[in-house]
This record gives C-alpha cells, sequence and structure tokens, in this order.
C-alpha cells in the first residue's frame, strides 16, 4: 500500500477523532477549574476561621481582620470615587511604563541579538545596569524628573524593560541559522530575514519576557506609588496602613493581586492567540 492511498484514511481517522478528543478533554478542562476554585475558596475559608476565633500558634493571626471585615471594607471602597481614580491612576502608570518597555525591549533585544557592534557598545551597559533593583532607582527618579508622575513610570519602565529585552536577545540568539540561510537563498534581503524569520520565531521567547515583565513592573510600581506616590493603589494602601486601618490595607492587596492577575491573564491570552500555530505540550494535562 503507498503512501497516497494511506494519506485519505489517515485524514479521515483524524477528522473523526478530533471531535472525541475535544469531548473527552472538556470535562477534564472543568474539573482542573473546579478544583482551583476550591483551592481558593479553601483559602478564604481558613483565613476567616483562623482570624475570627484569634488564633495565635506562631503566626499572629488574632492581629489580622477577618474575611467579613475584608469584604466590608471592600463593599465600602467599591462606592467611593476615590477608590476608581486610585485604580485607574495604577493603571495608566503600569500601561505607559510596560508599553514603553516593550516597544524598547523588543527593538534593543533584536539589536543586541543580531548586531555586534550594538552589542559591544550597549551590551555591557545592560549587563552592569540589569542587577540593580528597579526599586532602588526611586531617589534617582525624584532628583532626574520634574514630577513625581514620570519618575513612577520610569521605574516602572526599567523593572519591565530588562526581563524582556533579555528573553529577546536569548529568543534572537536561539534561532536556527538555516532558516535565514533559507530565505537569503531565495533572494531575501535583511527585510525578509526580520519579518518572515526574526519575528515570528521569537514570539514564544517575547511572551515568556512580557509575562514576567509585567509581574516585575506590577512589584514596581506599588512600591514606587508607597514611596513617592499621591495617587494610586500602593499609596492609598499606604496610607491605610499608617492610620492602622488593616481592613482597608487588605483591600489594597486584594485589589494588587486582581489587577496584576487579570493584566498577566490578558498578557497570555494575547500571546495564545498570536503563536496560536505553535504546539502546546500542556494540552494533554489541560
Amino acid at each position: 500500500m503507498t503512501a497516497t492511498e494511506i494519506a485519505p484514511a489517515t485524514v479521515a481517522e483524524l477528522k473523526v477523532a478530533s471531535p472525541a478528543r475535544r469531548s473527552r478533554r472538556a470535562p477534564s478542562v472543568w474539573r482542573h477549574r473546579l478544583v482551583r476554585l476550591a483551592s481558593v475558596a479553601s483559602a478564604v475559608v481558613l483565613w476567616q476561621l483562623l482570624t475570627a476565633n484569634d488564633v495565635r500558634f506562631g503566626l499572629r493571626f488574632d492581629t489580622l481582620p477577618t474575611v467579613t471585615e475584608i469584604t466590608a471594607a471592600l463593599v465600602n471602597r467599591l462606592g467611593t470615587q476615590e477608590y476608581w481614580l486610585d485604580l485607574g491612576q495604577s493603571l495608566i502608570r503600569i500601561l505607559t511604563g510596560f508599553g514603553i518597555a516593550a516597544v524598547v525591549g523588543v527593538v534593543t533585544g533584536i539589536l543586541l541579538g543580531r548586531t555586534a557592534w550594538f552589542a559591544d557598545i550597549f551590551g555591557p551597559l545592560t549587563e552592569l545596569a540589569r542587577p540593580i533593583p528597579a526599586i532602588a532607582m526611586v531617589p534617582v527618579a525624584i532628583l532626574l524628573f520634574p514630577s513625581d508622575e514620570a519618575g513612577i513610570v520610569f521605574i516602572t519602565f526599567l523593572a519591565a524593560y530588562f526581563p524582556i529585552m533579555v528573553s529577546v536577545r536569548h529568543a534572537v540568539r536561539a534561532l536556527p541559522t538555516i532558516w535565514e540561510d533559507s530565505v537569503r537563498t531565495l533572494g531575501g534581503g535583511r527585510l525578509d530575514v526580520l519579518r518572515q524569520v526574526v519575528l515570528p520565531g521569537i514570539l514564544p521567547g517575547l511572551f515568556g519576557g512580557l509575562s514576567v515583565g509585567m509581574g516585575v513592573a506590577w512589584i514596581c510600581v506599588i512600591s514606587a506609588e508607597m514611596i513617592s506616590g499621591r495617587l494610586g493603589v500602593g499609596y492609598r494602601t499606604w496610607q491605610a496602613y499608617t492610620v492602622l486601618n488593616y481592613p482597608y490595607v487588605f483591600v489594597g492587596i486584594i485589589t494588587i493581586g486582581v489587577l496584576g492577575f487579570l493584566t498577566a491573564a490578558a498578557v497570555e491570552l494575547i500571546g495564545r492567540r498570536t503563536t496560536r500555530w505553535l504546539p502546546r505540550g500542556e494540552e494533554s494535562v489541560r
């Protein structure tokens, strides 16, 4: 039997098997989601039990607010204009700094990976600056920029830039040279190599760097707001701590967690849609 005789049967079997495979996967996906939801609910119930009963077992849960107190404070905060102004201000800062870092990180990462003279000039500077925590640059930002707002955006940019740049640089250097050789053999130039090889090839590494950069950016923007901000979720959380309003502190913590989760999920979703042509090993376990 030849390959041409086997191929139609194989395609037909795949068409039949594909819906069956999807139907088997659907209950598994919902089971995983229910387990994850149950884990969060269990943590909330445990928190309520420990704090409501003033448990002291190494850790002082009697000093922390209960879930009901935090929920009441959250409902109260959601009804104030101040809460939404803080939320919007933090989002503007994170999206501005992260957006600039994404553009600059991709460009410099590609140049560092493909251009020797740029790597010689700019590479040592990035390696010297990369180990410095972005939050340590807050005094420099205060001195350098005329407004606190610009300084916080700068700190956010620094926090997100290095994970993105390093991920892109490594992704560029890991590209098989045969891909570029193939394009050049067919008459393609540098622009064709960039468009057809480099940009598609670095997408998995790029979105990995974007995901890490988003998480680090949130850490630094909240820290910067606590140190030098006048608006924002971080500023309001620290202000609540200074007046010993602990339920409002946890409202801020929950808000930060939800914002971080939603922005990271958005990056992951965009990455999945952009790289849907890639095979995914995780599909077998979901």
